[in-house]
């Protein structure tokens, strides 16, 4: 099936061998270098952006509820490309300058990252009880100290596996850029191919391939620290509710389905399971 891997004859050498060609396999990592420097930054300016652009979501009054509806709308409904193309070519027709590829990238993907993490701090700070903060102020907190004390450490807890997620959804995405002219991993890659075609003509396979792996390298890492941060910093409370949506329940006055079944389904340690279950058994039959 891979034949074509390792065949060669005299005028044509292995197609593999494409990579070690010239500075080849090097191109491929600058390009994913540039890449990363393009969602990474992206990353760190939409990060406090959204924080901030949730707590404006989370205000009563219609104009800020107006306002931060149809911008969050708006990035949603509107493609990242046509908002590149708006933001490379508009400028330059109708602000009178040019922007960069690489400035036009992270001018849309921090847009594109605001929206997206003000709608998760605003979901984050939602699904906190209201309880905990009529006990806040049952105990004398003023507003500021409730966020600080109560509703902010939780929000944090909540969003470190969801930011993450919308890392890896960025590097990839980032890819779109491009179609403005930056040479990042899949120019780079076309140039490789388009340079070698009638050398190597199946050179498209290997590059791709090659591509596609260090995507992998890049982002399953990042998937995989997002999956245990969830495991950690997962609350008794969650927890709880997780086993219920599991199936515990009671039963003729005892629980069924036992810890093994839950700690399968939810992939946790046993200490966890055992302390959210024995709370649970408290709750049920106090």
């Amino acid at each position: 099936m891979f034949n074509f891997l390792l065949s060669a004859n005299a005028e044509k050498p292995p197609v593999y061998t494409i990579l070690f060609a010239g500075n080849n396999f090097q191109r491929l990592l600058w390009g994913l270098f540039v890449t990363l420097r393009v969602s990474l930054i992206a990353v760190l300016l939409s990060l406090p952006l959204g924080i901030l652009f949730g707590l404006f979501m989370r205000r009563k009054d219609p104009i800020s509820r107006g306002i931060s509806q149809l911008y969050l709308s708006f990035i949603r409904i509107m493609p990242p490309l046509v908002l590149l193309f708006l933001v490379y070519f508009g400028t330059a027709r109708i602000a009178g300058f040019h922007l960069s590829g690489e400035a036009s990238g992270i001018l849309v993907f921090t847009l594109w990252g605001t929206a997206e993490m003000g709608d998760l701090v605003r979901a984050a700070i939602g699904s906190i009880p209201r309880h905990q903060k009529e006990s806040g102020r049952s105990l004398g907190l003023s507003s500021w100290q409730i966020y600080r004390y109560i509703i902010i450490p939780q929000t944090v807890r909540r969003l470190i596996p969801l930011s993450i997620n919308l890392i890896t959804r960025m590097i990839k995405t980032t890819s779109l850029i491009v179609l403005i002219g930056v040479v990042e991993v899949l120019k780079t890659g076309q140039q490789i191919i388009d340079a070698n075609r009638f050398q190597y003509p199946k050179a498209s396979i290997v590059i791709y391939a090659v591509i596609f792996f260090l995507y992998f390298i890049v982002c399953f890492p990042i998937s995989q620290l997002g999956k245990y941060l969830e495991k950690k910093n997962i609350s008794l409370e969650d927890l709880e509710k997780r086993m219920w949506d599991c199936g515990v329940g009671v039963q003729d006055g005892k629980m069924f389905h036992g810890q093994t079944h839950i700690r399968m389904n939810l992939a946790l340690p046993k200490s966890r399971v055992e302390e959210a279950f024995r709370r649970l058994k408290e709750y049920v039959f106090v």
